[in-house]
């Protein structure tokens, strides 16, 4: 699997290809097409994102698969999922995988929902509901992008981390920054690994 900047759609899309067998392609492009329809409706994504579906959104979300080894089981924990980066996408890759979707928006909440049936991915749960509210399991894998602060993110995701749980926050061109200035246990706990769709942008993985 190639390392290399994925630099356009052509690229991003040969990427995810690589990781998805041929009913995973056929999910995700089914979730890109009903994306770019009910972005129409409400504000999934920015809408100049919308001509870069598989690199902003689809390898981007994928490419945090090279952190877990696939024999690796367990829940997947997917904070503040919005539209579905990256859990749904994880899901659809990872089909024997359960992934928990946490999502307290409505509007959002429902399109998440409605996806998970569409694509046929019972795997794929919705907590529609802050994650405060959430009750508290063991997950093996926790995603995050654009969530909250790399501080709060910790402290509410807390009651769901193990000593064996992998933490996979994308942060983009914050990453460095946010990991900088927290206290040195935390530091020693986390590093940065780079971004294939952003040379700029980083991605926070526990240690």
């Amino acid at each position: 699997m190639s390392e290399q900047l994925l630099g356009d759609e052509a690229a991003a899309r040969a990427y995810v290809g690589s990781v998805a067998d041929t009913v995973a392609m056929e999910r995700l492009k089914s979730l890109i097409a009903a994306l770019l329809e009910e972005n129409r409706h409400q504000n999934l994504i920015s809408r100049p994102s919308e001509a870069q579906m598989w690199q902003r959104h689809i390898a981007d979300s994928a490419q945090l698969l090279r952190f877990v080894p696939r024999e690796t089981s367990g829940t997947w924990l997917d904070l503040g999922t919005g539209a579905g980066f990256p859990g749904i996408v994880i899901a659809a890759l990872q089909p024997e995988r359960e992934v928990i979707l946490v999502e307290s928006r409505a509007r959002r909440v429902e399109w998440l929902e409605r996806m998970a049936e569409q694509l046929d991915l019972p795997n794929c749960r919705v907590e529609g509901q802050r994650l405060e509210l959430v009750k508290p399991f063991q997950a093996r894998v926790i995603s995050a992008r654009a969530f909250a602060p790399l501080e709060k993110l910790l402290r509410l995701s807390a009651p769901f981390s193990t000593k064996q749980t992998t933490y996979l926050l994308p942060k983009g061109r914050s990453a460095a920054q946010e990991l900088a200035v927290m206290p040195r246990k935390i530091r020693e706990m986390f590093h940065v690994e780079h971004s294939l769709t952003d040379s700029e942008a980083g991605i926070i993985v526990s240690t």
